[in-house]
């Protein structure tokens, strides 16, 4: 069993209370660390420090910050291997699967290191002669980090790196689900020589997190979690009137036309809802299928889960993995059997397994319909219900009655059909013929209860600024 310590002012340091996290493999259900909840006085410490480093970092050119952002990136792959042996035990994922995410963080933090000569200001007009208007970006300070469990690595770096490479300093806060992998990111953080109190990552009760939350030395708060959570931040920020970016919950629709290479479509939609045991905000989470196909595509989905067992991925890196912990188990489970009562038809799956670990069968569900539970709540797991319908005009008007628009799916051959989803779609993003998967120089943004902000590309990376207008006469 590991034993984590916080990581502060570029220093790894235990707690001055014995209040610890325990740490949990959801494939075996076994203890495997143990992290010191921080204190208040120890998580306050972090935002001091956070902001003393601020004022020192804001003065270094952006093309300073973008260097020591490349030598983040490079110790991110020196690393990856520790980072990742971390992340397979906290998560029930394959080694594979968490090296590469390791891999995919380094490459957004490369990503922003190359913004440093692209973060643009502004030259206005002005009503005034000899007069000029400067519209300048600048930091908004220290930056509270909340990282979600289900992709944690990537999700830190996400957020870090375009905050950094804007002036800002960050404290982190890491799930306490899945903390190992964050600590093994800050000793990469140490190794490339990022200067103290830049970036502290801090393990802590909730409690704890709201008080750095409301702390007033903050200046913005990032999240992605639940829509829960999210109104949570939106209380904490109305404290200091800090700023909150936003990721929160999804409900994926995917749309199959009777033109849709079916056979594509039913595989890569399995495949989105069964990775990382659907536990993926853009994951596909419910389908609309033309009439003309329905039996067809059902036939599809059912063969593909049915070639989708679960189990320990580090045993057999194929299998899907388990979900995060029991509770999360529990709370599908009763979702499924909530929509069997309200008429739904059990296709696969739909039971809680015997063995040890947190694991959760491929679940597929027909006859349901839109004012059921399961098609209307976010599920993040791997049950998936089919609903049928007869023009794209329904199919479309089912996809937006919605409370949730961050990604969704048209898989159709016509591109007249294609384009009238992706004008009349009420999602962030829309994917034709593919399941999502965030390109990071895109811009991750939900729609309704999706979120506020959003996260990659130069839009993201302006989520971290402020502006100043200067009106400069002469």
């Amino acid at each position: 069993m590991r034993i984590e310590k916080n990581f502060i002012n570029n220093e790894f340091v235990g707690s001055s209370q014995n209040s610890l996290i325990e740490v949990y493999d959801p494939a075996t259900e076994a203890l495997i660390a143990q992290v010191p909840a921080a204190s208040a006085e120890e998580a306050t410490y972090a935002i001091d420090c956070a902001t003393q480093a601020q004022k020192a970092w804001r003065k270094l050119t952006s093309i300073e910050r973008g260097v020591h952002l490349q030598n983040l990136a490079d110790a991110l792959i020196e690393h990856k291997h520790e980072i990742g042996a971390a992340l397979a035990e906290e998560s029930g994922k394959s080694l594979e699967d968490a090296t590469n995410e390791t891999v995919y963080a380094s490459e957004i933090t490369r990503y922003h290191a190359e913004w440093a000569r692209r973060i643009e200001g502004e030259i206005i007009p002005s009503d005034t002669p000899n007069e000029n208007l400067l519209l300048q970006r600048e930091p908004i300070g220290v930056v509270v980090a909340l990282v979600p469990f289900n992709f944690p690595v990537y999700t830190l770096l996400r957020k870090l790196a375009p905050a950094l490479i804007t002036g800002n300093t960050m404290v982190i806060r890491p799930s306490n689900n899945t903390p190992c992998s964050a600590f093994a990111i800050a000793k990469a953080i140490k190794a490339a020589g990022i200067p103290k109190g830049v970036v502290n990552v801090v393990a802590m009760t909730h409690p704890t997190a709201e008080l750095i939350c409301t702390h007033p030395k903050v200046g913005m708060i990032t999240l992605t979690g639940s829509v829960g959570a999210g109104r949570k931040v939106l209380e904490y920020s109305q404290v200091n009137i800090a700023k909150s970016s936003l990721e929160l919950g999804g409900k994926t629709p995917a749309i199959v036309e009777p033109d849709a290479d079916l056979e594509k479509a039913a595989e890569e939609i399995i495949g989105s809802k069964t990775s990382n045991c659907g536990q993926l905000c853009t994951a596909v989470e419910r389908v609309y299928v033309h009439e003309d196909v329905y039996d067809r595509f059902v036939e599809l989905l059912s063969k593909n889960m049915k070639n989708k067992p679960y189990g320990n991925r580090t045993q057999n890196p194929d299998f899907m993995g388990p979900l995060v912990n029991e509770n999360a188990r529990l709370n599908i489970h009763q979702m499924v059997e909530r929509a069997m009562d309200d008429g739904a038809i059990l296709e696969q799956g739909g039971f809680i397994p015997e063995e040890k670990g947190f694991f959760y069968p491929a679940t597929l569900l027909t006859n349901c319909r839109q004012d059921m539970e399961i098609v209307q709540e976010e599920i993040f797991g791997p049950v998936l219900p089919v609903l049928k319908y007869k023009e794209i005009d329904e199919a479309l008007a089912l996809a937006n009655d919605h409370q949730f628009g961050l990604a969704s799916v048209i898989y159709t051959e016509n591109y007249r059909t294609a384009m009238k989803v992706a004008n009349e779609m009420e999602a962030g993003e829309v994917y034709i013929n593919r399941t999502p998967s965030d390109p990071y120089q895109g811009y991750h943004a939900g729609w309704k209860r999706s979120g506020l902000g959003g996260d990659d590309g130069k839009h993201g990376m302006l989520e971290y600024t402020q502006t100043r207008l200067v009106v400069l006469k002469y």
